[in-house]
């Protein structure tokens, strides 16, 4: 099962990590890594470096940031594949301790297995999985 894990810090944006809580959210995600759980892992910047996009009625919208509601902003996000839900919350837990205060959501990724076949083809299983392979390793050689 893989999981996003979306953090959203209680601190105010912007605000820069100290020596000491790098060592230690490196420490974690060497763990992690060696474990076999950690996916992909990265830090956001930020939200006045960036835009929310929204679509109604047919009409797109582009707000440039910074955003004011900051009880939604992301700081970062893992991905992380792990055997249940349950192990998806205790590598969350320990993320926030390392992290600090604020919180995270997980949501579970949708897989092929996840949709019968009428709506999820076997052939579209497939191809899906070729992308992933390909992304795989343009992502090893970048």
């Amino acid at each position: 099962m893989r999981f996003l894990c979306v953090y959203r810090p209680s601190r105010p944006e912007g605000t820069p990590p100290t020596r000491e809580h790098v060592a230690e959210m490196g420490k974690l995600i060497e763990e992690m890594v060696s474990a076999g759980v950690l996916l992909a892992t990265e830090g956001c910047q930020p939200s006045a470096k960036g835009a929310r996009i929204r679509q109604a009625d047919g009409k797109v919208t582009v707000t440039d940031g910074p955003f004011t509601e900051t009880k939604e902003l992301i700081a970062g996000f893992a991905l992380i594949q792990v055997k249940s839900k349950a192990e998806a919350i205790e590598w969350t837990k320990r993320f926030l301790r390392v992290a600090g205060d604020g919180e995270s959501e997980i949501r579970q990724i949708f897989e092929p297995t996840d949709f019968s076949p009428e709506v999820f083809s076997p052939e579209e299983a497939a191809r899906e999985q070729v992308w992933r392979e390909e992304l795989q390793k343009k992502a090893a050689t970048h």
